[in-house]
């Protein structure tokens, strides 16, 4: 199901400036067992994203996005993902925008992705030679131009890998494709600083504050390959997977075990989705 601007539809204006220049937000939220996951953590991160493009969202917008998502998720029977985008509407050709442009919503259900059971047995990984720009406007909200994860992605076919990493153009790990991305060494959690790239998963957040909870020693810091090299444990993590442990990287030829730190991560995050 699409609703655009809270009608049924599957096609937006060609001069939508989200389609003519990548000019606003998204946020992909799993609807697992009748709930939104970390709904209003996702809504946060949309509307600090649209301040920080200045797209204008009201009161009174947010309300309609809330009642178009509680008209999809009525709809439902099964687990999905819900995807909202934001633009900031349709203008004419050219960067500069008017002030008085009407905001475009599109809320969409998609299937929910079938990943196979890799908790215990972990994943296989590559380091994409895609950069990250460097760009602190940007960094750390999931605006609409993801051409570095597209093309990060398509280098490689290889069913049995299942995600990429990504540098900056400083070579500093900044990210996956797709997942935040956290080392472990001598028991402390170390994680990428995204002020000047990648996006502020929320996943990424809630562990940083089960960490806290749990009192594991945690840096958010810049990090690089030889990081890699010397972790004892390293982990993805967004908010449809969860935690994937990372058993081995190709690139570095790189062995990895599933650890305790990690486990112990993954259980606290199911009992904390558990008690919701």
């Amino acid at each position: 199901m699409i609703l655009i601007n809270g009608h049924p539809e599957n096609r937006i204006d060609i001069a939508d400036r989200g389609l003519q220049y990548g000019d606003g937000l998204f946020e992909t939220i799993a609807y697992r067992n009748g709930q939104l996951e970390y709904f209003s953590q996702h809504i946060s991160r949309l509307l600090e994203g649209c301040k920080r493009l200045k797209i204008a969202f009201p009161d009174t917008l947010q309300r309609a996005l809330k009642t178009d998502i509680d008209i999809i998720c009525h709809q439902l029977t099964h687990d999905a993902v819900i995807k909202i985008i934001i633009t900031r509407g349709s203008g004419g050709r050219g960067y500069r925008y008017q002030s008085t442009m009407q905001t475009t919503r599109i809320v969409s259900t998609h299937a929910m992705p079938v990943y196979p059971a890799i908790n215990n047995s972990g994943i296989s990984v590559r380091i994409c030679q895609q950069r990250l720009s460097i760009n602190p406007s940007l960094a750390g909200i999931k605006h609409l131009n993801r051409l570095e994860q597209v093309l990060a992605r398509n280098e490689w076919q290889d069913e049995q890998i299942a995600e990429g990493l990504m540098l900056d153009y400083r070579d500093h790990l900044i990210e996956g494709t797709m997942s935040n991305v956290f080392l472990v060494q001598n028991n402390e959690l170390w994680t990428a600083e995204l002020s000047n790239a990648g996006i502020a998963g929320i996943m990424r957040q809630t562990l940083i504050e089960i960490a806290g909870r749990l009192e594991l020693p945690l840096h958010t810091t810049s990090l690089i390959l030889d990081n890699l090299k010397q972790a004892d444990e390293v982990f993805i993590c967004n908010s449809l997977i969860g935690i994937w442990p990372v058993t081995y990287i190709t690139d570095l030829d790189l062995d990895l075990c599933h650890g305790p730190v990690t486990q112990k991560l993954q259980n606290a995050l199911n009992s904390l989705n558990t008690d919701k």
